[in-house]
């Protein structure tokens, strides 16, 4: 231990005298940091500096260095904003292979941006700066020559899973033919129950992200196991409440802003028994007790599957895509033209008509399952106009620029489009939407440096009330409807066999698909 302890000073005391030059002193920095990490070198390592990646026949590009099957590490100068070089070095990625590397390191020379692909896309497992690498260090184990298990500060997959677990098993206690000791005996549907979940996930989600008062959730469910009180009446009523324009002026409610008329706008509640409120909020365990705002809304996926029986799933053709196997058509369709399209504009009106533009491109998904698709295109499409945002800052400093530089995000949920047979994963994909805006406004607040207490206000108003999208994602058989008219269209439509067809959906059906 001491002697890892004292090659990272040595390391870290090397990297703090460099001037942070991408050209000329990212080769000596990954040597010397391969050496603080316990070997004699990078090359002796089996690492590859500028290791030779071709991309599907549209020539070669050459990440700095290569270590199958562990890292890919991309340097950038000192200082530069390493999320605007995200996709730069996940397309390096993509396209290392055979042998992928697990991981992957965006580094300024002051910081190490970590990805862990098997666990999150979206963003870094972790952030360790070059002063606290001491104290950090165990996040970069993969650099170790024994390579143990990184230790990572930011993994929000376990936690993700966790909840989706947890709101699936609820459904299923609501839904099953038998709910022992509900007060008033209720039967729930499919339906209902979907509905009711999806309404205590964006509660949850809320609370964690600063849009309701923190614990709300927790409070209610231990005044119905502790205290006796009905469930039905104190979930309807916060429901009720976050369906409402006009705050209350008392009472337990007062501080529960307007959300939306869309996913609230049916208030049906349910009287949970005492099994199902422990899954809810009791103990360490209950859902209400997760880090809601470290769940990342891709999971909702798993709620989708797992709300579906064995045989729902295979006649529906439902799958789970990957972040990974989602990002392979939406960068291509999406990501890199705009990207291209974004450094390649010189002066500040070529950027604010591109910005106008972006917010213009709309994107559909015709079997949009529970709207991964549309997610990680809304969040990559905010990506782009962050870009684009942090290059108007860079610009000259026109009334035209200012102007635009004190609004928010301007990329709507509302450009975004999916067309999905089962009812519950068009609420899912509604939900998914409505969480990615709040989260695209806290992530481009970060990303763009923004302090002033004024812009921080917009930032925050500009969340409530949720838009209501009822009019962009329609529960219908997109073979046999008409698809609005977008600029891109992504997705993974389901599949079935050919052979199966009939036996799963009928002659009648079979008939008019023909047809």
């Amino acid at each position: 231990m001491s002697d890892t302890v004292d090659r990272l000073k040595q390391f870290i005391g090397y990297a703090a005298k460099l001037k942070g030059d991408e050209k000329g002193e990212a080769q000596v920095f990954l040597d010397r940091l391969f050496i603080g990490f316990g070997h004699a070198g990078y090359k002796q390592a089996g690492a590859t500096l500028e290791y030779r990646v071709k991309k599907d026949g549209k020539g070669t590009v050459f990440p700095d260095l290569v270590w199958k099957p562990r890292v890919l590490l991309e340097m950038k100068k000192r200082g530069e904003k390493l999320h605007l070089h995200y996709q730069q070095a996940f397309d390096y990625w993509l396209h290392a292979v055979p042998y992928r590397p697990r991981y992957m390191v965006l580094c300024n020379f002051d910081e190490f941006w970590i990805y862990d692909f098997e666990r999150q896309i979206d963003e870094p497992v972790d952030k360790v700066v070059l002063t606290d690498l001491l104290n950090r260090y165990t996040a970069l184990n993969f650099l170790f020559p024994n390579n143990p298990k990184p230790q990572f500060g930011n993994d929000r997959e376990a936690v993700s899973i966790k909840a989706a677990a947890k709101m699936a098993d609820l459904f299923h206690l609501m839904t099953k033919g038998f709910r022992p000791n509900v007060k008033s005996y209720q039967k729930v549907t499919r339906q209902q129950a979907q509905r009711f979940i999806l309404q205590i996930v964006v509660a949850m989600f809320a609370e964690d992200i600063d849009l309701l008062p923190a614990g709300t959730i927790k409070g209610l469910v231990d005044d119905c196991l502790e205290k006796g009180m009905s469930s039905y009446d104190l979930f309807g009523g916060l429901f009720q409440q976050m369906n409402t324009e006009t705050p209350a002026k008392a009472g337990r409610f007062v501080n529960v802003r307007y959300f939306n008329g869309g996913l609230f706008g049916t208030i049906d509640p349910i009287e949970m028994n005492r099994t199902e409120l422990e899954v809810l909020g009791a103990g360490p365990d209950g859902a209400a007790l997760q880090n809601w705002s470290k769940v990342n809304p891709a999971i909702f996926g798993t709620l989708f599957q797992r709300s579906m029986d064995d045989k729902e799933r295979h006649a529906a053709g439902a799958h789970y895509t990957s972040e990974a196997a989602i990002q392979r058509i939406v960068g291509p369709t999406i990501v890199k033209p705009w990207t291209e399209r974004i450094d390649a504009a010189s002066t500040s009106m070529e950027l604010l008509k591109l910005r106008d533009e972006l917010t213009k491109f709309r994107v559909l998904d015709p079997a949009c399952g529970s709207g991964n698709f549309l997610y990680v295109s809304y969040r990559e499409m905010a990506h782009l106009e962050t870009r684009i945002l942090t290059r108007l800052r860079e610009a000259k400093q026109t009334p035209a620029v200012v102007e635009t530089l004190k609004t928010v995000h301007a990329v709507s949920p509302h450009q975004f489009y999916g067309i999905e047979k089962d009812s519950f994963g068009v609420e899912l994909t509604k939900v998914t939407l409505m969480l990615a805006k709040k989260l695209a406004i806290d992530e481009a607040k970060t990303s763009l440096e923004i302090h002033d207490e004024g812009h921080l206000r917009a930032f925050k108003d500009d969340a409530l009330p949720l838009d209501n999208l009822d009019s962009n994602i329609w529960s219908m058989d997109a073979l046999f409807c008409d698809w609005p008219e977008v600029e891109a269209i992504v997705g993974n439509p389901p599949y079935q066999s050919k052979n199966k067809v009939q036996q799963e959906f009928g002659p009648q059906y079979v008939r008019e698909l023909r047809e």
